[in-house]
């Protein structure tokens, strides 16, 4: 069986697909992150049949996460860390991890794609946890060669956000519209590019300084406010995928909310989807000593 070999924001992890390797030519927006065999892989996944996978009788759910018609299911099978990826109500996949998330053993039930991008992209937050890096749900985009993030609830308009920056801000690039990674590099926080990019197909192999950080909420006027750090650490917490009953987890991506929230600037952005909101926002998050100047606070 061949093993895949694929590296984002530097961690590699690898993949053998088993009797799926077919699945492999449906597998283009893992191309641009596609590396050369190693042995140092932050994780493995392993594809097997259905004789290959562990007895699931002694299962226990701990948390549902539901995502327009997806779901993850997490919990313990016996000892181990269990997941299951549900598609319109029925399970695409199965998983069973060892406790760190280094090796996953996965059973494709149905929509084979949809599980295997759902196992990979959990393994993936959840192996580098303790590494300063953090899956973000988020919408990014950059600009003058530094990248922008824009957080926010489902609904909220982060891609619309984007799209704004995009139409009306020349230069403009979608960097990725769901899941972009952000790392902690020798010199400062960079947001990079990933294989998972929710509905908006944006692969891109690609990583930049992280500018800033924008939280978003609907209002019917435009308004930017930079966020203290305590405030700043609470807006990022829900935007970044993690298992936080899992302690070993949950000090991680503490540690690196906790980074983020003191060495990057953060902003509450209260907005209209128009050009005045993407206007307001570019001008602001790029030039943040000037607006400071004025209490950190911007209404237009």
């Amino acid at each position: 069986m061949s093993v895949h070999y694929y590296r984002v924001a530097g961690h590699t992890f690898s993949v053998t697909l088993g009797n799926h390797e077919s699945i492999v030519d449906e597998m283009g927006q893992y191309e641009p992150f596609s590396v050369l065999a190693t042995d140092e892989v932050m994780f493995n996944v392993t594809v097997v049949a259905s004789d290959g996978f562990p007895a699931h009788d002694d299962i226990t759910i701990e948390m549902s996460q539901d995502d327009d018609g997806s779901q993850i299911l997490a919990g313990r099978m016996g000892d181990q860390p269990y997941f299951e990826f549900h598609l319109w109500g029925r399970c695409a996949a199965r998983m069973v991890t060892d406790v760190q998330y280094r090796h996953a053993t996965v059973l494709l039930v149905d929509e084979p794609l949809f599980g295997i991008n759902n196992a990979l992209m959990v393994m993936y937050a959840l192996s580098t946890a303790c590494q300063q890096t953090a899956l973000f749900h988020s919408s990014v985009v950059s600009y003058d060669g530094r990248g922008y993030m824009f957080l926010g609830k489902s609904g909220t308009g982060k891609s619309t956000h984007s799209s704004l920056w995009l139409r009306y801000i020349e230069g403009t690039q979608l960097v990725n519209d769901d899941n972009p990674v952000v790392r902690q590099m020798p010199d400062g926080f960079y947001v990079f590019g990933s294989p998972w990019s929710g509905k908006t197909p944006c692969y891109r192999n690609v990583s930049y300084p992280l500018g800033a950080i924008v939280q978003l909420s609907q209002a019917p006027y435009n308004k930017i406010v930079r966020l203290s750090p305590l405030m700043a650490y609470a807006a990022l917490v829900p935007s970044i995928s993690g298992k936080r009953w899992d302690s070993m987890v949950a000090e991680g991506l503490h540690e690196t909310e906790n980074l983020l929230a003191g060495h990057v600037a953060v902003w509450h952005l209260e907005c209209l989807p128009d050009e005045g909101a993407a206007l307001l926002c570019s001008e602001t998050v790029r030039n943040p000593v000037e607006i400071a100047k004025n209490d950190d606070k911007h209404i237009r």
